[in-house]
């Protein structure tokens, strides 16, 4: 069973979990719904009429007459389509809305995992400082005993080992909560592989950004609604198909009638004046928030790839300063045990040496993780 999993699966694993994710299930569902109910022949649920008509509180003739029929609201030349091509941008705004949940998400996940590599590197590094400077003090003890070395040289190594038996105590206790973080937001209890080799260069734009794709949609949907308050000037006419039983009384024989009948409400200013600047109005904000996510996230970009490139820099400067700080120590460490420098200078060289090989792994991890923001900034998932 592996260790490690990719980023790719962990998102698929915390997007089960989200909440997000149930939120885009129900707009997709929603608009889907309003979808399905253009395909019916009439505009508005259908509506009975019962009407029933009696002389008795005027004479007793025993006339009456009674009307039991259905209206049936149609839809305006236009509306229909207009009505569909709505409905169709709503669908696809839900879908679009779906992988930008997936992008926020994704964000989440990349800051999380990159915390997790950069402890995990440090909690390895405190390890083996650790260690050596455990065997050191021991070393130290013997040529104590051996009356080689004065008993202060002693304390100052077990001094020093104890300093870094704290500080891997400190950074694994990170590093568990880290890890409790990462299980909360995917249910894994597994971390992720977050040094696997991903294609930063496949695209060098926004065309494909989710965020980007759903504020042009939006504003898209917004020009669709405009058009159909445009075709929705008036209420729905309504046809009315029905019966009646007419029965004039005084022994006269009843008689049946059909009734067909057309209702057509009028289209005012007062009611479409107010409709159609809500639309306009709703169209402008759309368009205007289009362009300036598009410019937000232009920047973002431009701040994502310079900082990928000032990363790399302080990388390669670190890697350099490390190896040669680790050169020096082991030189003074061949020095010490020849007795031709003190304990202080090589203790002190060993922590110099520690804390740059420390920062060189913060650094990979840096680096690591301004790659995963510029993904991020491009609208890639894993």
């Amino acid at each position: 069973m592996p260790s490690t999993i990719s980023l790719r699966e962990a998102l698929n694993a915390a997007w089960r979990r989200a909440v997000a994710a149930r939120e885009a299930d129900g707009q997709r569902l929603r608009a889907e719904a309003e979808r399905s109910t253009i395909n019916k022949l009439w505009a508005a649920p259908p509506s009975l009429e019962l009407s029933h008509r009696a002389d008795r509180l005027l004479g007793s003739s025993g006339g009456r007459d009674t009307d039991l029929g259905i209206a049936v609201p149609l839809w305006l030349p236009g509306q229909r389509a207009a009505r569909t091509a709505s409905a169709d941008g709503e669908v696809a705004l839900a879908q679009i809305a779906d992988q930008v949940a997936r992008l926020r998400l994704a964000g989440e996940l990349r800051e999380s995992a990159w915390q997790l590599a950069t402890l995990q590197a440090e909690v390895h590094l405190a390890d083996v400082q650790d260690t050596s400077l455990r065997q050191l003090a021991g070393d130290v003890e013997r040529r104590v005993r051996a009356g080689d070395l004065a008993r202060a040289d002693s304390l100052a190594a077990q001094a020093e080992h104890l300093a870094a038996a704290a500080s891997l105590a400190s950074v694994r206790q990170r590093l568990q909560a880290a890890k409790n973080q990462w299980t909360l937001l995917t249910g894994l209890a597994m971390p992720p592989n977050m040094f696997v080799a991903t294609a930063t260069d496949a695209a060098n734009d926004l065309v494909i950004h989710p965020e980007l794709h759903l504020a042009s949609q939006q504003a898209e949907l917004e020009r669709k609604r405009v058009d159909l308050m445009r075709h929705s000037q008036r209420s729905a006419p309504e046809l009315k198909l029905g019966v009646r039983q007419d029965a004039p009384g005084q022994g006269q024989s009843s008689q049946g009638s059909v009734i067909v009948g057309l209702r057509l409400p009028f289209g005012t200013d007062d009611r479409n004046r107010p409709l159609e600047a809500a639309a306009l109005a709703s169209l402008d904000i759309a368009q205007t928030q289009e362009q300036r996510l598009r410019e937000r996230l232009e920047s973002e970009l431009s701040v994502a790839q310079d900082a990928v490139r000032s990363a790399q820099v302080q990388l390669d400067a670190e890697t350099n300063r490390a190896l040669l700080l680790r050169e020096r120590a082991t030189l003074i460490d061949k020095s010490f045990r020849a007795g031709e420098t003190p304990l202080p200078e090589l203790l002190r060289a060993l922590n110099t040496a520690a804390q740059a090989e420390s920062a060189v792994a913060r650094q990979t991890a840096a680096l690591g993780l301004s790659r995963a923001r510029l993904q991020q900034s491009l609208g890639i998932l894993p």
